[in-house]
């Protein structure tokens, strides 16, 4: 008998351990609306719970098994590249509901959503989302297209009640960051030659001053240089997760 109890028990314990190796580490916020918890699933994608609503940001199925995480009543795509807009991923969150938020080349691919071009904003679920520019300047395909033309993609702020989510897609150091205000959290991408260098992350944070800055879509790059970076910059608050 006690032995069927110890396997009982190891099995339930292994069980356990397994479900929550499928969520992924988050950390939480309280906003004037109530908690917000933000997911790192890998890569460039994430997702957000807040008022009992799940939005995802740029599902990818090579980082995390999407049949095991929470469906999506939101999801949100920064741009049309595979590794951000990937219908595995995205058929396996969406129910009937899901409302999809997408770039107009998104669109064109699969026929559904709100188009947002950048400028643009859209209030789903009580969530206000704004589209805002999301491109290369300097890093350069060999035929000497930019890897994110000026126009295609979206970064988003997303309005958790009082709380400003800023997480900027596949993009460098823009002119158009000078105009961002009142970012409470922000989500710079660092890794080349697709996006930032440490030092690029740096610039823009210092320009629009988020209060919690997380490096993400980071790669191999080393985020101990933006720690160091912005080490004299105390009221910017750098927060490293596993991406």
């Amino acid at each position: 008998m006690k032995t069927s109890i110890l396997i009982l028990v190891t099995s339930i314990l292994l069980c356990t351990q397994n479900m929550n190796a499928q969520i992924p580490k988050s950390d939480a916020f309280m906003t004037s609306e109530g908690e917000l918890k933000i997911y790192f699933v890998g890569h460039g994608t994430l997702y957000f719970e807040f008022n009992q609503m799940v939005i995802h940001l740029d599902p990818y199925s090579r980082v995390a098994d999407y049949s095991k995480l929470p469906k999506a009543d939101l999801v949100l795509i920064t741009h049309e590249h595979r590794d951000h807009l990937d219908m595995t991923a995205l058929n396996a969150i969406r129910k009937e509901k899901t409302q999809i938020v997408l770039t107009e080349i998104c669109f064109s691919q699969i026929n559904e959503g709100y188009i947002l071009r950048n400028g643009e904003s859209k209030t789903l679920m009580g969530i206000k989302i704004e589209a805002v520019p999301a491109y290369n300047i300097f890093n350069l395909r060999e035929n000497g297209q930019p890897y994110h033309p000026m126009g295609n993609g979206n970064g988003y702020i997303i309005n958790f009640g009082d709380t400003r989510v800023y997480v900027a897609g596949d993009t460098e150091h823009i002119p158009e960051m000078a105009n961002l205000k009142n970012i409470d959290i922000a989500f710079l991408p660092m890794n080349l030659p697709f996006t930032m260098t440490p030092e690029m992350v740096a610039e823009s944070a210092r320009v629009f001053k988020p209060e919690i800055l997380y490096p993400y879509h980071y790669g191999n790059t080393d985020t101990g240089k933006l720690v160091e970076l912005l080490s004299d910059i105390p009221e910017i608050e750098v927060r490293i997760r596993k991406f």
